[in-house]
């Protein structure tokens, strides 16, 4: 009777073997960790823990490995004991495992995901300028400008090619100075009431970009080059006095050996900042003898092909200027120039022929 007392006085109080526990037991893995990405040099690869049992709470600790490339021989990478891991030049030729090892107040264990395929080495990118060409230096005859390659981005490394360019003084038609392929360049007298900037190509093994400077100030001091001579009095048929003081005549009143000439031209806006922009060209047709031509036709072709749509001849207007409209196409660098073979010719004329002119201009492409 004694012995069932306390049999029932244990029960009671929760004591001896008949009382619950709560299970206990260190982490066991039931599913291995993973790894997802591509094992390419410059990707980042993503690791999955992977399932684990045990008492909670269960913490878990990371820690990616460099192995060969049959996946074994694996050492630890230094530091890599985050989530991810972005693949260096080192990790080259090599495979990459995750190991997992899981902890809780029983114990730890360890796993280890599978190997990545053999880490390939980075696919080379084109350079890609992202802060443009600048030109430092005084804009006067005589001084010296410096220019500086601006801000790129690629493959490295990079080759630079600089060629100064001389404009007007808007900025626009410009032309290369010969012989200008030296980072400085030194202002001429040829310079002077013109603008400057730099051309920069830059290449690497997977291609070449272009980008422009903005123009330099006017170019002051030297001795500026004379304006056109005045038409000459009486002249061909159809002239009408412009409030400019210039003469405008009709295409039909120019004539072997006189010329069309391209003289001017104008682009809104310059550079490009947007692709949904609209692209507005502007060209003054003039001849030889300094008329201005009106009810010329006038025939733009952008290039290179498909980086814009492609405008209709067009006439120029009373004051010889014919305007035409495009706009910018997917395939349309970031930063570049949008070259325009620009052709004037008279009604009944050959392109190639009579007193056509031929031009080509460039407008400076620079998306935001």
């Amino acid at each position: 009777m004694a012995a069932l007392a306390m049999v029932v006085a244990l029960a009671a109080f929760g004591g001896g073997e008949s009382a619950t526990a709560a299970p206990t037991a260190p982490p066991s893995n039931t599913a291995d960790p993973k790894i997802q990405g591509v094992p390419e040099e410059g990707e980042t690869l993503t690791g999955e823990l992977g399932k684990w049992k045990g008492t909670d709470p269960i913490t878990y600790s990371p820690q990616w490995q460099r192995c060969n490339a049959s996946g074994a021989a694996c050492v630890d990478i230094a530091g890599a004991t985050s989530p991810t891991y972005q693949l260096k030049a080192e990790d080259v030729g090599r495979t990459i495992r995750l190991r997992v090892t899981a902890t809780n107040k029983d114990g730890s264990a360890t796993a280890t995901s599978r190997p990545t395929g053999v880490v390939k080495a980075a696919s080379a990118a084109a350079p890609r300028n992202t802060s443009a060409p600048s030109v430092a230096g005084t804009a006067t005859v005589g001084q010296t400008l410096t220019g500086n390659e601006g801000a790129w981005q690629g493959t490295a490394p990079f080759q630079f090619a600089f060629q100064w360019q001389r404009c007007d003084k808007d900025g626009n038609a410009c032309a290369n100075i010969s012989g200008a392929t030296a980072k400085t360049y030194r202002i001429t007298s040829a310079d002077a009431g013109n603008t400057l900037r730099l051309r920069v190509i830059a290449s690497n093994s997977a291609g070449s970009t272009t980008a422009f400077s903005r123009p330099s100030a006017i170019v002051s001091g030297g001795t500026q080059p004379p304006p056109p001579p005045p038409p000459p009095s009486g002249g061909p048929a159809g002239q009408i006095k412009l409030p400019s003081g210039e003469t405008s005549i009709p295409d039909s009143s120019v004539s072997l050996p006189n010329r069309f000439i391209i003289s001017r031209f104008r682009f809104t806006p310059n550079p490009l900042r947007s692709r949904a922009q609209t692209i507005t060209a502007r060209f003054r047709v003039t001849d030889t003898r300094g008329y201005v031509i009106r009810n010329a036709l006038v025939f733009v072709t952008p290039l290179p092909y498909g980086w814009t749509t492609q405008p209709a001849e067009t006439l120029t207007n009373t004051n010889g200027w014919a305007q035409v409209q495009m706009r910018a196409k997917q395939a349309l660098p970031r930063r570049g120039a949008i070259v325009m073979f620009v052709r004037a010719r008279k009604h009944g004329d050959n392109i190639l022929a009579g007193v056509s002119s031929r031009r080509l201009v460039q407008m400076l492409v620079s998306l935001g």
